[in-house]
Formats: C-alpha cells, structure tokens, sequence
C-alpha cells in the first residue's frame, strides 16, 4: 500500500507480512526491500506518532 501523504513518489510502500511489515521505496520498487518484525515496527510506528523524527 502507497501513503496517501505520497507526494510524486516519495514515500515508502508497506505490506504486511507473517511476524511483521515489508518496507520498500515507491521510487524504486525494484530495489528491494526490507523486513521489520511486529515488535520493530510497533516501536517505529509509536516513534512517528510521537514526532521523534522532527517531520
């Protein structure tokens, strides 16, 4: 799923997989991606809403 945020393709795509989410960048979907476990992306999730990024 692609952000509703995304601004010309600059946002990252995520998918739910067993255990956890699958992480790629919209721009260039052929180059991989990574996997965050529940627990990471629980953690990442609760950091953005917090606003520890400074975005």
């Amino acid at each position: 799923m692609t952000s509703s945020h995304s601004h010309a393709g600059t946002c990252v795509q995520v998918r739910g997989v067993d255990g956890g989410a699958a992480v790629r960048d919209s721009k260039n979907q052929g180059g991989g991606y990574f996997v965050a476990d529940r627990a990471q992306w629980s953690a990442f999730m609760a950091a953005v809403k917090a606003d520890r990024f400074g975005g």
